[in-house]
């Protein structure tokens, strides 16, 4: 059964509008809905903090209006209570943190997320790290918690004992439970490591 924030986001992402495909993604409207949940937020600071263009945000800020998830006034973009309800839903499902660097990361900059109760939708974990190299990250790297440990899709069956450091930083971010996954995505780009973990975890929903 696809979540509601699935549902929504892809609906707006793929509406049409009149001159050039915009120049954002599913994973921009997340993680502007994740900046006005977290604060009242003008354009223009969205703008820089999502780096992409200003007529990008307006686009994205004009969708998410429509959609009613979103209203807008001279101080800024703030949620509404429909789009607080569908962030919480997302935050329910999806967790992310700065991991760091550590033996299985790829870059200088490292996002993780934990997906709740997904590990039967993983396969060799190559699909999650073709999702990230699409959105411009240099890769990311699939674990599962299986059978009360960590463990990696034809690479490792017990994390702890063959990359300590990782699984240490995992356990205690995260706190990952029987059947779920972590996506790690990294690359030399604060952005596009964080647009990496996002697209390789979005692999792992039910309409995907």
């Amino acid at each position: 059964m696809p979540y509601a924030f699935e549902q929504v986001l892809k609906k707006i992402a793929g509406e049409k509008a009149p001159g050039p495909s915009p120049t954002f993604s599913i994973f921009h409207l997340l993680l502007a809905i994740e900046l006005i949940s977290k604060e009242i937020i003008g354009r223009s600071k969205l703008a820089e903090k999502l780096n992409v263009g200003e007529g990008a945000v307006r686009t994205m800020v004009e969708r998410l209006r429509d959609a009613e998830l979103i209203t807008t006034s001279k101080t800024g973009c703030a949620l509404t209570d429909k789009g607080l309800k569908l962030w919480k839903e997302y935050e329910s499902v999806f967790k992310k943190v700065d991991i760091g660097k550590n033996e299985l990361t790829l870059a200088n900059y490292n996002f993780a997320i934990l997906v709740k109760n997904r590990g039967h939708k993983v396969k060799s974990g190559m699909e999650q790290r073709d999702a990230a190299v699409r959105v411009g990250a240099k890769g990311a790297t699939t674990i599962m918690f299986k059978g009360g440990r960590l463990t990696i899709p034809s690479a490792s069956n017990d994390v702890a004992k063959d990359f300590p450091k990782a699984a240490s930083q995992i356990a205690k971010l995260l706190k990952p439970e029987e059947n779920d996954v972590v996506t790690i995505g990294s690359d030399d780009s604060l952005e596009k490591a964080e647009l990496g973990a996002l697209a390789a975890a979005w692999t792992l929903l039910d309409d995907c």
